[in-house]
């Protein structure tokens, strides 16, 4: 058996605040093979984007700190690397888009000196080398007259042709994953749809495998592989993606896909809610994290917290309730 490009096991990042430590992330496992698109959902707060972060060890410590995990690519644990070394991991081999390039962005430097300086860190090119290969990336996504673009500053860029210089930086060195988080969420429908489509035709051309972490259900449907479903820190929900929207089974992903407008549903159906506000984990939930909030909950579901269990073939859930019976699993 072929080994996974990357391996994630038991992953722990908490928070130091001055109410005590918040569990952000709570023994996360999940692996994806080479060329995969895995899709990450889940409500703002459920740590989407903290698993990334810790992934790449860019949590700020003090007040983060990664407790406990490993996270193996391609055998290699990142956690145990030297400052020096995930450095040459970052930007190399996996690299990251941001939800927000203007805040990604240097405004006080030219794009192509930003996009210039991982090329000649990463791959020792020359300063002409450079910025010809900047110029090549560039239009490969799609911004007109590229070469003439590059002594421009980001206020000069529009939003979505932003998020397209941050898509061409993480691109530079031909890493093996890219984690893009919520990259089209600050966008309109229009670019939005636009920036999809590139990262798609990006990822056929060049083989790449993708993170795509968002909170809507419906832009993974027709880009991720698989989809992991997260909420208060831990994963609830794993299944290949025509599988989860034809067999959805945990509570909490009934919820998000009940409120997700449907354009080819024959009859017309009101969206429905998720009552409640998310968990503040200062301690671990000995109960469901999600029973505050549940409609299926039976009296276990407030005292032990369900364990990501194989249902089906590929189909995890953490869910002490069948839903589709109301019945104990």
């Amino acid at each position: 058996m072929l080994a996974s490009l990357l391996e994630v096991k038991g992953l722990e990042t908490q928070f130091k605040t001055p109410d005590g430590f918040v569990h952000a992330v709570n023994g996360v496992s999940f692996s994806m093979e080479e060329g995969e698109t895995l899709g990450i959902v889940g409500e703002s707060g459920c740590g989407k984007s903290v698993t990334m972060l810790s992934i790449l060890r860019l949590i700020p410590v003090p007040p983060g700190k990664i407790a406990a995990g490993e996270v193996l690519y391609r055998g290699m644990d990142l956690l145990k690397l030297s400052d020096e070394e995930i450095r040459h991991v970052r930007g190399a081999q996996i690299s990251m888009v941001f939800q927000d390039p203007m805040t990604s962005l240097n405004p006080v430097l030219t794009i192509g000196v930003q996009m210039e300086e991982s090329l000649m860190l990463h791959l020792g090119m020359n300063r002409k080398q450079a910025r010809a290969r900047s110029a090549e990336l560039l239009s490969m996504v799609g911004i007109p007259r590229a070469k003439d673009r590059l002594p421009d500053y980001p206020h000069q860029f529009s939003g979505g042709m932003r998020q397209r210089v941050m898509i061409a930086m993480a691109l530079s060195c031909d890493p093996q994953i890219l984690i893009a988080d919520e990259p089209t969420t600050a966008l309109d429908v229009t670019i939005q749809a636009q920036i999809i489509e590139l990262v798609k035709r990006l990822r056929d051309d060049l083989g790449m495998a993708i993170i795509w972490i968002t909170h809507d259900l419906g832009v993974v449907a027709g880009l991720a592989k698989r989809v992991i479903v997260m909420y208060g820190g831990y994963i609830i929900e794993e299944a290949p993606v025509k599988e989860l929207y034809t067999n959805l089974q945990h509570p909490y992903t009934i919820g998000l896909m009940g409120s997700l407008p449907r354009v080819d549903a024959k009859e017309h159906h009101r969206l429905t809610s998720i009552d409640g506000h998310p968990p503040v984990l200062y301690e671990k939930p000995n109960q469901c994290p999600f029973v505050p909030r549940c409609t299926y909950a039976i009296e276990r579901c407030w005292k032990e917290n369900p364990p990501l269990e194989m249902i089906l073939q590929d189909h995890r859930v953490a869910c002490w309730v069948d839903t589709k019976t109301r019945s104990a699993r």
